[in-house]
C-alpha cells in the first residue's frame, strides 16, 4: 500500500475551476458593495448640497443636465407614489430573487457577474433608503428623463448586460 506524499499535490482542474468561481463571486460582491457604497454617498452629498438650494437643484450643463433633489416615494417614473411597505416587500423578494438565480448560473462569465452585481448593489442601496426614509433620494436630472440615482443607474446597466448575454446566447460563460 502507498502512502499519500507529504507535500501538496499540484494543482487540479477542480481546483483551477473552484478558484474561478470564487473570483467570480468575488466581483460580484465587490460590484455590489461598491455600488452601494458609490450610491449612499452621492445620495448623502445630494441631500447636503442641493437641500441647502431654494430650488434643490444645480445646473450642470444648462436644462439638459441637472442635479435635483427628489425624495421619490413611488416605482420608477414615480409611478405608484407612497405604498412604502410594498416596496421594501418587493426590494427584499428582488434582491432574493438575484441571489437565488445566481445558483443556476453553472458557469457565467466575470462580465455577467459583474451584471449581476450591479444588480444587486442598486437593488440593496434603493432598499436601504426605503427602509430609513420612507422614500429613496433621487438627484440626476437628464431633461428627457425621470429623475434617478447610482442604484437605478447600476440597475438598468446590469439588467441591459444581462439581456445582451442571454439574447447573444453565448456558450462560452466561463471566462
Amino acid at each position: 500500500m502507498e502512502e499519500a506524499p507529504a507535500y501538496p499535490m499540484a494543482p487540479t482542474e477542480q481546483s483551477h475551476a473552484t478558484r474561478r468561481a470564487l473570483v467570480r463571486l468575488g466581483a460580484s460582491v465587490f460590484t455590489a458593495g461598491t455600488i452601494v457604497v458609490l450610491d449612499q454617498v452621492t445620495k448623502r452629498l445630494a441631500e447636503y448640497y442641493l437641500l441647502q438650494r431654494p430650488d434643490g437643484s444645480i445646473s450642470i450643463v444648462g436644462e439638459l443636465l441637472r442635479l435635483t433633489y427628489v425624495a421619490n416615494r413611488g416605482a420608477a417614473f414615480g409611478i405608484l407614489q407612497n405604498q412604502g411597505i410594498l416596496f421594501v416587500i418587493v426590494g427584499i423578494a428582488v434582491i432574493g430573487a438575484i441571489l437565488v438565480s445566481y445558483r443556476y448560473f453553472p458557469k457565467m462569465s466575470l462580465l455577467l457577474n459583474i451584471a449581476i452585481g450591479l444588480q444587486l448593489g442598486g437593488a440593496i442601496g434603493n432598499l436601504m433608503d426605503r427602509i430609513r426614509f420612507g422614500y429613496v433620494v433621487d438627484f440626476i436630472d437628464v431633461a428627457i428623463w425621470p429623475v434617478f440615482n447610482v442604484a437605478d443607474s447600476a440597475i438598468v446597466v446590469g439588467v441591459g448586460v444581462l439581456a445582451f448575454h442571454l439574447m447573444k446566447g453565448s456558450d462560452e460563460r466561463d471566462g
